[in-house]
């Protein structure tokens, strides 16, 4: 067993595509619309999908947002440099909402950045994980 994708609804599909590719440096890996049922989706991901985990993005037609909620936390990528990757995002137009530092308590090195639709992505500082 192995984990496919994390699922998560968005309030303008382009502007996640354009979020994920653009500024977190994620391939678009494919689209499908759904017109009768009235949704579509984009997998997003760092590469293809039978090597690793991605991320489906799913807009419900006629809807632009949702309320966040208190169960889901965030999602993880490990980067080789956290300080670097905040100006990266930065610098394309994303939203640093932590700055790179020691998690509390220990010496690993995270960030985090939030998307579009305000959920966290959590940038740890692995270099072994690459």
């Amino acid at each position: 067993m192995r984990i496919l994708h994390t699922m998560l609804r968005v309030g303008d599909l382009q502007r996640s595509i354009d979020f994920y590719t653009h500024v977190m440096g994620m391939t678009l890996l494919r689209t499908t619309d759904r017109p009768e049922q009235k949704y579509s989706l984009a997998f997003v991901g760092y590469g293809d999908e039978s090597q690793g985990a991605v991320i489906e993005l799913t807009y419900n037609y006629g809807v632009s947002s949702y309320e966040m909620g208190g169960a889901f936390g965030h999602i993880a990528i490990a980067v080789p440099n956290a300080a670097a990757a905040c100006e990266q995002v930065r610098a394309a137009g994303g939203n640093v909402t932590r700055e790179a530092g020691a998690v509390k308590g220990g010496s690993t090195v995270i960030a985090f950045v939030q998307d579009p639709d305000g959920y966290k992505i959590e940038l740890i500082e692995s270099r072994a994980a690459l």
